[in-house]
């Protein structure tokens, strides 16, 4: 069953204005942790005579951390002070916050431009009377596990990132903390569960992503948006297949470094925590910036853009329109299928086709 142009309608709306209200946010709160370290910091002191504050300045300003005998062991246990945690505290509150935020708000901003431009994309022949098989049961779970597990670590570690400034002031201090404690748990727990994600992804996808002649085609023309001339697309287009190695290589850095800050027994210093932790925040912003675009897509961007992975199988013009390619090798094999077969196959009533009957020619 269809949904109704007015649900459709106001779902579209709904969409936008939670992307509106998030960009706004992002956008207005991020600055605020600058101005309240500043703030923290302008805030005046109280002189207290101390007669080793020259000797232990000096220690702290120290080029190296330097390293002494301890009866505790441990990785740097010897270190009597160590600058690097302050240097990495400055990094995440000046710069790492502030830029992750207007970097994911512009993003937002420029999807919500993009879409009052040019509006949702349609199937510029109208939805047909068939469909072509696209994913397979087991892609489809796979791809939602991972879609799953990917949006609950990336709202959780955005409240733990930017929720400051931006809870505090609606919970209070010590509703912050319990939300943020809980963040914490559950992002640890199922972190180990992406980098599981992954691989599934991976192996299950890797042989339909190999670049192929006309990509680069379909990436100067940005996908058909430049020129009015149409781009041939196999199974994944070029925009897909960059994505796909985006997710392997930038979010295998995130889980590996993310497993280095679960298991600080693994014996590495606070330097290599320090960047561990850079290094995850900076491809997480980058990963949740690029699958930002890629729900913006599925919902409102792009009609018919969803249906593979709801159903497993998607619209023939859809198709021709966007993945020619395969779509004419699937129907010169002969497996388009009338939507009442589909519907009968997802246990949907019908009136007419019998499950499995295909449309023999449906390319004409």
């Amino acid at each position: 069953m269809s949904m109704p142009a007015t649900d459709k309608t106001a779902s579209q709306r709904l969409s936008v204005f939670g992307l509106c209200l998030l960009a706004v946010c992002l956008l207005l709160f991020s600055p605020l942790v600058d101005a309240e370290e500043k703030s923290a910091r302008e805030l005046p002191g109280v002189k207290v005579f101390n007669p080793a504050a020259e000797l232990w300045r000096d220690v702290r300003q120290r080029e190296a951390p330097v390293s002494g005998k301890t009866q505790v062991g441990g990785v740097e246990t010897g270190v009597l002070i160590n600058a690097t945690g302050d240097r990495w505290r400055q990094f995440r509150m000046d710069e790492l916050i502030p830029v992750g935020g207007y970097v994911i708000g512009a993003i937002i901003v420029l999807l919500l431009i993009f879409y009052m431009v040019r509006g949702r994309v349609p199937i510029e022949g109208g939805a047909s009377d068939r469909k072509l098989p696209r994913y397979t049961t087991y892609e489809r779970m796979v791809h939602w596990f991972i879609a799953s597990v990917f949006l609950f670590l990336a709202i959780t570690g955005l409240i733990l990132l930017f929720g400051r400034p931006m809870l505090i002031p609606l919970f209070g201090k010590e509703g912050f903390s319990i939300i943020a404690s809980a963040c914490k748990e559950g992002h640890n727990l199922m972190g180990p569960l992406f980098l599981l994600a992954l691989v599934m992804v991976f192996f299950q996808f890797v042989r339909r992503n190999i670049y192929q002649k006309g990509d680069l085609t379909w990436l100067l023309r940005g996908g058909g948006i430049i020129g009015k001339k149409h781009v041939p697309s196999n199974f994944f287009n070029m925009g897909e297949k960059t994505m796909f190695w985006l997710l392997v290589f930038v979010g295998s850095l995130i889980g590996i470094s993310g497993l280095v800050l679960v298991f600080p027994v693994l014996g590495l210093g606070r330097e290599f925590m320090a960047l561990a932790h850079v290094g995850h925040a900076i491809g997480a912003l980058l990963m949740i910036a690029v699958i930002i675009g890629h729900i913006y897509i599925g919902t409102v961007g792009m009609e018919g853009a969803i249906e593979g992975m709801k159903t497993g199988y998607c619209d023939l013009n859809w198709a021709k329109e966007h993945h020619d390619l395969w779509a004419t090798k699937a129907i010169d094999q002969g497996e388009a299928m009338s939507n009442e077969a589909v519907a009968s196959l997802n246990g949907e009533k019908t009136s007419t086709a019998p499950p499995g009957a295909t449309i023999q020619g449906a390319g004409k």
